[in-house]
């Protein structure tokens, strides 16, 4: 008996001792980040956003790319919510935001980044850093141009602002509508692109194991896009795009002399904007961080570990916190 207690109370003693070890780590514990998902009116419409972080943190805004919306974040923004004050909204037209017609609104790139921009300011974002991707670097360097104060630091990933990105098999179509803005025959040879089989394909080509790329992605995209009327406002911003091109130099103009620091993640098999729009950047940041990653055009869905982990160590050397 004697024995079998003295042995109990090793027993509840060395319990103890491993409570005690354990309890710093639980109480390090990380607290689970609360994503929000807000509506802001901007003049006539209601922009839908994800939100989450202190309102206090350094900002990033979050610019999604065609034919998403802000869920292409969504297992971004908890990653850097913690630290960070993190805002996703979505454009006219896409996700849960205001859908007017294509005769009621223009939708063109130089809109939709005039109404991010009221957006920023309804939401109080005088200082921020850019996360661009797709559609999201058109309408990102319009805001970085006009407002060169308020950019903190740029992130990249799969987003063009040099003739190089565009020389590719996949813009040829919808260069040929450019050069024809009146043709409906032109206009109707992109329509496949608001297709599924479309939209399936930007998320899974280039990715080299596809089973990890949940199907829900572009099942929600779909979802939106077959909307009455969404296609025609996807073919305007086709059109639209062309607009971009004779902007690139004023956009690099800006790299030059204002040097956001800027940290390249890019999916390198992408085919619609390929590792040759990456590489230019190289010729115009002083402070660049570059990395090619194995993944397509929607890199989120198989690498966001990955560019997690790089974005908190290239946002605390150059933004804070520290």
């Amino acid at each position: 008996m004697i024995r079998s207690s003295a042995y109990s109370l090793v027993l509840g003693l060395a319990s103890t001792a491993c409570l005690l070890l354990a309890a710093p780590q639980i109480a390090s514990a990380q607290t689970p980040v609360k994503v929000l998902h807000k509506t802001v009116k901007v003049g006539d419409l209601d922009i839908f956003y994800r939100e989450a972080g202190p309102k206090d943190a350094p900002a990033i805004l979050l610019l999604h790319g065609f034919p998403t919306s802000s869920q292409m974040f969504r297992n971004l923004i908890p990653a850097l919510g913690g630290k960070y004050r993190v805002i996703a909204p979505d454009y006219p037209g896409y996700g849960y935001s205001s859908m007017p017609p294509h005769d009621k609104f223009a939708y063109t790139f130089d809109n939709l980044s005039q109404v991010i921009d009221q957006f920023t300011e309804k939401v109080g974002l005088t200082k921020y850093a850019l996360y661009v991707q797709d559609y999201g670097a058109p309408v990102g360097y319009r805001l970085a141009v006009k407002h060169p104060e308020r950019i903190t630091a740029i992130v990249v990933q799969n987003g063009n602002a040099y003739d190089e990105g565009l020389d590719n098999e996949f813009w040829k179509p919808i260069k040929a509508y450019w050069a024809e803005p009146n043709s409906q025959e032109k206009r109707n040879a992109i329509r496949n692109l608001v297709t599924y089989e479309a939209t399936k394909w930007q998320y899974t080509d280039g990715v080299p194991n596809v089973e990890l790329v949940a199907p829900d992605g572009a099942a929600e995209d779909q979802f939106l896009l077959n909307r009455p009327g969404n296609d025609e406002i996807q073919l305007d911003l086709f059109l639209s795009y062309g607009s971009n091109p004779p902007l690139y130099p004023s956009w690099q103009a800006y790299f030059r002399k204002h040097q956001p620091p800027m940290l390249i993640v890019w999916g390198k098999n992408d085919k619609i904007f390929p590792a040759a729009g990456a590489e230019p950047y190289k010729r115009d940041l002083k402070t660049l961080e570059f990395h090619l990653l194995d993944a397509g055009h929607f890199a989120l869905e198989t690498k966001c570990d990955e560019i997690a982990g790089l974005m908190r160590n290239f946002l605390a050397q150059h933004v804070g916190p520290k």
